[in-house]
């Protein structure tokens, strides 16, 4: 009978935060797998808990996944751990997760700390519906691509970032977002020296041109606004009226529906699509 795979939150700072629960698991697990063995050394040994340590981390997760399926297979049980917060969150116990899934071994998650839920409770910005990004890719185009998607995102937005990031993403977010975009910048949770800022985009740019950033930050980022919503362009509702002049409308008539459905002026529609016809 093939053992289980449990996924145990570890503190995302204080060490109190660590429940009875993920205590019990650890110590009756077979092994434990860590992001960094060292990392995962020193909180056991402040748990007073001596087990085999196996190393899963990003860099060799093609290799040693495998073999901890094995083992899991041939009936041991396993404990996943990363370096602070819940495995397989914007970590790569998410590939774990799945290859166990694929081979009918069972995953047992045990609730703990999260420091992108951690946050968002302490943001004072809208948590009733939200999604988490992570950490955002690197400078370039692809980072570029993918704050344009979430420019029009309603729901409130969790990114993760490293301090030496910090600026670079504030100004990315700020050019994609706008200078009066709410953010709340949550900097070392639960740690002695917690910080939480409520700023706008712009005020964040400001203030980290005047202090170093130190520490993990969780950014937590208001979604947009109605106001923040791209209008349709005159050209937009021009290329609609000829749409449905071709479809076998009379010109004003085409310009009044094409003003009903985007809300631009019937006459300015009328006169782009006079400017389109062709000379008789």
């Amino acid at each position: 009978m093939a053992g289980t795979l449990y996924l145990v939150p570890t503190p995302i700072g204080n060490l109190g935060d660590i429940s009875y629960r993920a205590v019990q698991t650890l110590a009756q697990a077979d092994f434990i797998a860590a992001e960094d063995t060292r990392v995962s050394l020193r909180l056991l040994n402040h748990l007073e808990l001596k087990k085999p340590l196996v190393s899963y981390h990003e860099h060799n997760k093609q290799e040693s996944g495998p073999r901890i399926l094995e083992r899991l297979l041939g009936g041991e049980s396993c404990a996943l751990v990363t370096d602070a917060g819940s495995p397989a969150i914007s970590d790569p116990g998410e590939d774990l997760v799945r290859l166990c899934a694929e081979h009918a071994v069972a995953v047992c998650a045990i609730p703990g700390p999260c420091a992108a839920i951690t946050a968002l409770s302490v943001s004072a910005l809208p948590t009733r519906r939200f999604c988490f990004e992570g950490f955002l890719p690197a400078k370039g185009k692809e980072r570029r691509t993918l704050l344009a998607a979430l420019k029009t995102e309603r729901r409130t937005m969790i990114f993760y970032e490293a301090p030496h990031r910090l600026q670079d993403t504030l100004a990315s977010l700020m050019e994609a977002f706008g200078p009066d975009r709410p953010i709340s910048l949550c900097r070392e949770l639960t740690k002695l020296h917690e910080q939480i800022l409520r700023l706008t985009l712009g005020e964040a740019v400001a203030f980290y041109e005047q202090n170093d950033p130190r520490g993990e930050y969780v950014l937590i980022v208001q979604g947009a606004s109605e106001q923040d919503e791209p209008g349709t362009s005159l050209a937009d509702a021009v290329a609609l009226a000829k749409r449905l002049e071709q479809a076998g409308l009379r010109k004003k008539e085409a310009a009044r529906q094409a003003a009903e459905q985007t809300g631009l002026a019937k006459n300015a529609i009328y006169a782009g699509l006079l400017a389109e016809a062709p000379e008789p």
